[in-house]
């Protein structure tokens, strides 16, 4: 039989996805325009760019999976994004980072795992002012690394930690690079469109062959196929169509395959393996992933069977040591999206899994080497041994391969190097030991063998350099780096903990499980394993988990361990509570002061209620609760709808919303010459007449425009001629075109960007211009007031404070700053605000005491960032939405504490609440509509239907309709008036001043209302008799009682019922299988 016709074994390889509990869930992923794949993988961890600007780094176990936190330990070792990453392939704990600020950095990562943050890595490599691009480890040389940086190539030493090689010939950016299997030499792609053959060890010119690849200057890939002569090219053509070429070095010029795909923007990522010719092709940005078999023979190519799903950031293959070889799994490739890490397994179909089919696994790449940098550099080649994946060949047998992580830094077989002979580190956070006595011993008898491993190795040359100033005056040695110090304690500690029992190993916890180690796991299992007698009062956020037989008593101290056994040996599980750990001591103390030897009689339920009673927002080990996290947004019946819209401008400048709503009317922007507004009446809703729409023609194109908050007849307009017109709508709305406004203010001589009417003073309208300045006006006299500076460049927003003394803009230059206009005309504060030059808005969170600003970032992804209104030099915490052209409008509701916040052309609005604690911006449920939106404007607390526990009320406008939005929370007892969700509100529909008092510096403060109606019981009032009704039986019980007659009557019914009624004691569940106890503590 001819070749063409034998069957791939690997032809049928089928994708499969797991569910999502077995993915690593809720991270968040930027977009990064880099030319790295954003996730590399070794046989024991995964690591991925962490948020929008992908500075930080996640690592995580590489069968971890379900969802992550925010406050997870990171790697925080770079000031710009992480280009590039890679695992060293015989160290899967040797993490190699490049980045943006010019720097590669090496990371060792804990056999455990990241416990908590790292920020000094273990080598640190500098490019000179050049960004890196790529990095990598040799793939037979151990300890050798190299990275790309503009046009330059380097390799590294990591053992002696410096540059053994650099070359500068390729002309333009080396957009990618890969070894050959045996290391001899390097194949890279370049952005001025060839791809070069790069032997660092010729004499002469490292630049052997060099060929015309891809003609587009985009992004390309380029991946040596294992040790075969040829290479594979990924890029895009001079249509821009994506293309994959393979060449053989053999005939370098000639390409011998070019297939041409489809023309999207997403460059491909080529991940092969060479064991079984499997080449998996996914496109940033894409859904789709390709598999396809590259053969030696035509059709070079051969497709397989696509995967569909989520959109791809990044992606990577992992060892094939790690696979589960019993399952016939023959790769898998990490799919990184915007919040999720997929393990996409490919599994050969086969009749049965229990034997180790060993034709779908060839001898693969081993992990141990001999050969180290210096070697190979002297021109010493080496193969790295081959391994067998069979289980029944393997040292272990059926238990998976061990990764090869390397032993733990300062750990040698020829040296007893130990902590206290290193350093003189202080005792672990959490100890009430006083530090008395501290190590002198400061030289250790380290004898390195002739191939240390290359971790020991880069941290005995760090003990070296800091020797020579390793001791003070008084013989105490200096303490290093924290990294290196907990590096060393971990040895110990791990012995330490071993050996621990019964209440010492409570105390062994307290230290391990200090505040330096928070992670939420860890807390919970931390409080769960301690009595209540050793519960700290000070820890009282985040909320702990309490079992329901927990109440009682607390044991005392010689009852511990005891307690402990008999919990121990409990095999029922009983329903956990939330409650605040503050309430329930005090609880406690008052118990003890009554003298009350029962111990806390009160329910966990009422203690949380009473707890819920509290001003101050709830949390727990597993994140933010919030009363509005489940809020519901609901469009107004059709009936209520206006309907026919047509001519809808779409010019409107990016600082205007667009779209203008109050209680009584619509300003809406239409197209067409003359800068015409229509006003429609909400009292009057329906289908508009055909024929033309009653408008204000203004003579000039529209800018910005705004309603009087405190006059729904009154609506400013801005125009690009630098005239603020003042127009007065009657009580019946237009009925016809006018062009005869009330009033017109000559503001500047030049456009205006938008304009600000004050929240509090009526007549008090703002205007900014292209000038850059920003002027304060007096409406009732027409006069000019206050001007303000400082501005550099476009003036994107301003924001009044809710006090209404201070305001903050928002600009092009990308800062923020605060003013008090009428003290000063430069700034009183300023900071750092959005990179992105797109556009921005801000606006004022938490009584004044935080600025939320919503803009751009360096790759125009959307993000809200948070401020303290004090500190605006960064932010306390950045959120990224997605990457899209339209500016995400802010409305902050003050009451609830919730920002929306959308887009001109979005269908989704986005909700937050906005906390005085970290992470100070929490996810609610976003609402998303049916159609498209051109605007959305809120209207003011008083005209929420409170009722319908409506704690606000929009107004949308579409392409053809306006539409009514309401936003709710859904409630059980909605006949009361939910006073927890309605608290009084700030009255900001009336003047509190006027212009006058204000610019004459007289402050005063809106009054504040409540908004329960007439007639209508509050929930905590009917709580609160419910809660005393409860208590009423127990006090006076004899009211209650049954007499003698009526019981003995009852027990006769009974037993004469039951003599006729055939009835069993034993449930449907007795006869089911328990749950593993092991299970509930996972």
């Amino acid at each position: 039989m001819a070749w063409r016709f034998k069957a791939s074994k690997y032809k049928n390889a089928a994708p499969i996805v797991p569910k999502a509990e077995a993915c690593v869930r809720e991270i968040c992923v930027g977009s990064y325009q880099t030319y790295g794949n954003n996730i590399a993988a070794s046989a024991a961890f995964m690591a991925f760019n962490w948020e929008h600007t992908g500075s930080s780094v996640s690592v995580l176990p590489l069968d971890d999976c379900g969802r992550k936190s925010k406050t997870m330990p990171l790697l925080h070792g770079h000031t710009d994004t992480v280009t590039d990453l890679k695992f060293s392939p015989f160290h899967d704990g040797l993490l190699a980072t490049a980045s943006q600020d010019c720097l590669v950095k090496i990371w060792h990562i804990p056999e455990k795992g990241l416990e908590q943050s790292l920020s000094d890595p273990e080598a640190v490599f500098s490019h000179k002012q050049r960004r890196v691009e790529t990095v990598g480890f040799h793939p037979t040389a151990d300890g050798l690394m190299y990275s790309t940086a503009a046009g330059c190539v380097a390799l590294f030493d990591l053992t002696m930690q410096k540059e053994i090689f650099s070359n500068n010939e390729h002309p333009e950016v080396i957009q990618s690079a890969s070894w050959r299997e045996d290391g001899t030499v390097l194949a890279t792609s370049c952005k001025d469109k060839y791809v070069r053959i790069f032997d660092p060890r010729a004499a002469g010119s490292p630049i052997q062959m060099v060929a015309e690849s891809h003609q587009s200057i985009k992004d390309s890939r380029v991946v040596w196929l294992g040790n075969q002569s040829r290479i594979l090219t990924t890029g895009f053509d001079s249509a821009r169509l994506r293309q994959v070429i393979i060449r053989d070095i053999r005939n370098f010029n000639q390409p011998e395959k070019t297939l041409e795909l489809d023309c999207s923007t997403g460059i491909l990522m080529p991940l092969f393996d060479p064991d079984t010719n499997m080449l998996f092709l996914a496109g940033k940005g894409d859904t789709t992933i390709n598999y396809m078999e590259i053969t030696d023979k035509d059709p070079y190519l051969t497709e397989g069977l696509r995967h569909t799903g989520e959109q791809t950031k990044g992606a990577c293959l992992v060892p094939k040591r790690a696979l589960k070889v019993m399952e016939a799994e023959v790769n898998r490739v990490l799919q990184l999206t915007s919040n999720m890490v997929i393990p996409i397994m490919y599994q050969v179909p086969r009749k049965t899994y229990r034997d180790f089919h060993a034709d779908l696994y060839p001898e693969t790449t081993g992990y141990k080497t001999d050969l180290v940098a210096s070697e190979w550099l002297n021109g010493t080649n080496q193969a790295v041994p081959k391994m067998n994946l069979d289980p029944s060949k393997r040292e272990h047998g059926d238990e998976p391969i061990i990764p090869r992580l390397g032993p733990k830094p300062f750990s040698s077989n020829t040296g007893d190097v130990s902590f206290d002979k290193v350093f003189a580190v202080p005792l672990a956070p959490g100890s009430h030991e006083n530090i008395s006595n501290v190590g002198h011993e400061t030289e250790s008898n380290v004898v390195p063998t002739n191939k240390p491993d290359i971790i020991v190795e880069i941290e005995i040359k760090k003990k070296h350099e800091h020797e020579p100033n390793a001791l003070s005056g008084n013989g105490v040695q200096k303490s290093l780096t924290t990294s290196e110090r907990r590096k060393i304690f971990e040895q110990n500690s791990e012995s330490s903990e071993n050996s621990t029992e019964g209440e010492d190993r409570t105390d062994a916890d307290l230290r391990r499980l200090s505040s330096a180690r928070s992670s939420i796991a860890e807390r919970r299992r931390l409080y769960e394993s301690r009595s209540k007698s050793q519960v700290d009062e000070k820890a009282q956020s985040p909320v702990p988990l309490r079992r329901e037989h927990s109440k009682g008593e607390p044991l005392k101290p010689n009852q511990q361990q005891q307690h402990q056994q008999q919990s121990q040996s409990n095999q029922i599980d009983t329903k956990r509570i939330s409650v605040p750990e503050g309430k329930l001591l005090e609880e406690q103390h008052r118990q003890r002061g009554n003298g009350n030897a029962s111990g806390i009689k009160k329910s966990a339920t009422e203690a949380a209620f009473s707890a819920s009673a509290s001003t101050k927002r709830t949390s727990t080990v597993f994140g933010k609760v919030s009363k509005f996290r489940h809020l519901k947004g609901t469009p107004g019946h059709k009936s209520t709808h206006i309907e026919n819209l047509r001519n809808l401008s779409r010019q409107i400048p990016g600082e205007c919303n667009g779209f203008h709503a109050n209680n009584e009317r619509v300003a809406v922007p239409l197209s067409g010459p003359g800068g015409k507004i229509a006003i429609f009446e909400l009292s009057r809703p329906g289908r508009l007449a055909d024929g033309v729409i009653p408008s204000l023609v203004n003579g000039s194109n529209i800018m910005d425009f705004q309603w009087d908050p405190f006059d729904p007849k009154r609506l400013a307009v801005a125009c690009d001629d630098g005239i603020v017109k003042i127009w007065l709508i009657n009580e019946d709305g237009l009925t016809e075109p006018t062009n005869t406004p009330a009033a017109e203010l000559t503001a500047h001589l030049d456009k205006i960007y938008f304009i600000r009417f004050h929240p509090l003073a009526a007549d008090v309208l703002l205007t900014a211009s292209y000038d850059m300045t920003i002027k304060l006006w007096d409406l009732r006299t027409m006069s000019e007031k206050c001007a303000l500076s400082g501005h550099t460049d476009q003036i994107f927003d301003y924001a009044w404070s809710p006090c209404g003394r201070l305001g903050a803009t928002v600009c092009k230059d990308g800062k923020i700053r605060v003013y008090n206009p009428r003290k000063l005309e430069a700034p009183i504060r300023e900071g750092n605000g959005p990179v992105g030059t797109r556009g921005a808005r801000i606006s004022w969170a938490l009584e004044g005491h935080y600025i939320v600003c919503t803009g751009f970032d360096k790759v125009s992804e959307r993000q809200i960032s948070v401020y303290n209104a004090q500190k605006l030099q960064a932010p306390l915490n950045t959120v990224s939405l997605d990457v899209s052209p339209s500016i995400l409008i802010p409305f902050y509701d003050e009451d609830s504490s919730t920002l929306f916040v959308t887009g001109k052309g979005d269908s989704t609005i986005y909700c937050y609440e906005i906390t005085d604690e970290e992470p100070y911006i929490c996810p609610l449920s976003h609402h998303r509509c049916t159609s498209l939106h051109q605007g959305l404007s809120f209207l003011t607390k008083n005209h929420c239907d409170v009722a319908s526990v409506e704690f606000s009320k929009a107004y949308r406008l579409t392409n053809t309709t306006i539409e009514p939005l309401s936003f709710t929370v859904p409630r059980i007892k909605c006949e009361l008036f939910q006073d927890d969700l309605f608290p009084p509100t700030r009255i900001t529909w009336n003047a509190t001043v006027s212009s006058d008092e204000w610019f004459n510096f007289s402050d005063k403060t809106a009054d504040k209302i409540s908004l329960k109606p007439d007639g209508m019981d509050t929930l905590s009032s009917i709580q609160q008799v419910s809660a005393a009704a409860v208590k009423r039986p127990e006090q006076h019980s004899h009211f209650g009682q049954k007499s003698e007659y009526e019981s003995s009557k009852q027990q006769e019914i009974q037993k004469s019922v039951s003599a006729r009624m055939e009835y069993t004691t034993k449930l449907e569940q007795d006869d089911m299988e328990g749950v593993d106890e092991n299970e509930w503590q996972e």
